[in-house]
């Protein structure tokens, strides 16, 4: 019940805060989900190899994923993956420097129940159309013991994979070897504290990674070796249940995405020069000698709370009970599979 009173009081602050500020993102594009299938997006990843398309999949369902035209919104693709296992909670998807899509079966809702998940991978189709492909399955461990993940980026330049475990208190950082291995456990190592996150994303360039959370954004200047850099705020709209974020091929906005049937995903341009003159307060990183606010979501790091909203102080309560009828049947009932 901890969980569903900071959902809840998280919503009416940042709500709160947002309608007294003014309007909120400006969302200069965006689409939205048309495919009925799509009730879950939990991951949002721009494909390299068809500009203007994103991959997207639920959370629990078998093992696919859909190519999105960014255009409509209509699912262009479905590619289901051959030579894995059941999926449990999907929460995750990457595109790597290999021409490669991997898909992060990384939940688990019983925050430590799994003493290891699984992270798939296939190449990106060089025609979209419904398919089925071989993937590869990698198992990975966290060396620091079991825990609930739902982020996962594969960053543009090294190709190596890092995911961002998520907790009411704060999460860490987690880096795998330099190449993932099909034989044995991948053994994933903490290399960083971060707040609460629901999906993550490197910049095309690489030198910025993105972490989103339910109520906020935040971008950290990437110091290469895991190693997170000063932060800044992100505007971010206030959605049913923030899951998925990911940078347009350009690098030029955020794509940020929810859960839902037909659920929107919001077009974020990213301000350049960021930082020092531009309006955006950078701030150190968590768990920085000179961080002075808390690791867990609300901290220092700032968020759509404070970037403006355009809905009511009445719809934002209705939308919080919205939300905290979400995680009380989650809390109730809901499970990974397995």
């Amino acid at each position: 019940m901890a969980l569903l009173r900071t959902a809840v009081a998280g919503f009416l602050l940042a709500g709160a805060l947002g309608a007294a500020a003014g309007p909120a993102v400006a969302d200069d594009g965006g689409f939205t989900l048309e495919d009925p299938r799509i009730t879950e997006s939990s991951g949002l990843a721009a494909s390299r190899a068809h500009p203007g398309v994103y991959w997207t999949h639920n959370d629990q369902d078998g093992p696919r994923v859909f190519a999105v035209d960014g255009r409509t919104g209509r699912t262009v693709a479905t590619v289901t993956l051959r030579g894995i296992g059941t999926p449990r909670d999907m929460e995750a998807v990457s595109v790597g420097p290999d021409g490669a899509v991997y898909v992060g079966d990384i939940g688990d809702n019983l925050n430590g129940t799994w003493d290891h998940v699984w992270i798939y991978r296939f190449p990106e189709p060089k025609e979209l159309g419904d398919r089925t492909v071989d993937a590869t399955q990698y198992t990975v461990r966290y060396a620091d013991g079991p825990r609930d993940a739902e982020a996962l980026m594969v960053h543009p330049k090294t190709g190596r994979v890092y995911i961002a475990s998520k907790n009411e208190d704060g999460g860490g950082l987690y880096e795998g070897p330099a190449r993932l291995s099909a034989d044995g456990a991948n053994v994933f190592r903490r290399v960083g504290e971060v707040p609460w996150v629901t999906d993550g994303a490197f910049s095309p360039d690489g030198t910025e990674l993105v972490l989103r959370s339910y109520f906020s954004a935040r971008a950290y200047a990437w110091e290469g070796g895991g190693r997170l850099g000063e932060e800044r705020r992100v505007s971010a709209p206030l959605q049913r249940q923030s899951e998925s974020v990911t940078y347009t091929l350009d690098g030029t906005a955020l794509m940020i995405g929810s859960e839902g049937k037909g659920s929107e995903v919001v077009r974020v341009p990213v301000e350049r020069g960021a930082g020092a003159g531009s309006g955006q307060t950078r701030t150190p990183a968590p768990g920085s000698p000179s961080d002075g606010g808390s690791s867990a979501d609300g901290g220092s790091g700032g968020g759509a709370s404070g970037e403006g909203g355009n809905a009511t102080l009445g719809a934002l309560v209705l939308g919080a009970v919205a939300v905290g009828a979400f995680w009380l049947r989650r809390a109730r009932g809901r499970r990974p599979r397995g």
